[in-house]
């Protein structure tokens, strides 16, 4: 991953929150993996149940943006996994150069042939936004990276580039929208 490696990857995102003891969840935990004919026989359940409803949310983490190199938090090469140990963490690709992985995908598709209604992401990196899937089939729990938002109008712009943060500080930058110039927060 040689250049790919930045100040905005999970590591960088990591430090700019708020430090404490406690990070929720258990640490270093291995991933569990079924063997072909579970794994086939839970997706022949997941096709009956999203066929058979009326209303699909579908809650996203970590986990599925980790094969587009972003680092998680809690897994066995974590972030705050490697701080409780005390090591480097692994080097992250940067959210800025990261690409949305299939599964990102997967739920695009799944939202345009209405078979989801509203994906919830515990991720901050923007991949579902830059997978095409809607804004208004998305709802980001803490926040985007790459979005400001106007405070006087509610503008929202994607960025291609880490906006500073998602503390809803002033980030310097105007809305553009006619008659507004409202100042924009991350």
């Amino acid at each position: 991953m040689v250049g790919t490696e930045s100040k905005y990857g999970a590591s960088s995102y990591a430090e700019r929150l708020t430090p404490r003891q406690e990070k929720g969840g258990g640490l270093g935990n291995p991933e569990h993996r079924d063997d072909e004919f579970v794994g086939a026989s839970k997706i022949m359940k997941l096709v009956d149940l999203l066929r058979n409803s009326k209303k699909c949310v579908i809650l996203t983490g970590a986990g599925i943006s980790t094969s587009a190199g972003v680092s998680d938090f809690r897994g066995p090469n974590g972030v705050w996994t490697a701080e409780k140990k005390g090591v480097t963490p692994p080097a992250s690709k940067s959210f800025d150069v990261a690409n949305p992985t299939l599964t990102h995908m997967a739920l695009v598709g799944l939202v345009q042939n209405s078979h989801v209604d509203l994906v919830i992401s515990q991720n901050v990196d923007g991949l579902h936004l830059r997978s095409g899937l809607p804004r208004a089939n998305l709802a980001e729990l803490h926040g985007n990276l790459f979005m400001e938002t106007c405070e006087v109008c509610g503008m929202e712009y994607l960025r291609d580039f880490d906006v500073g943060g998602i503390s809803c500080r002033r980030t310097g930058r105007v809305c553009d929208r006619s008659g507004c110039g409202g100042a924009l927060r991350d």
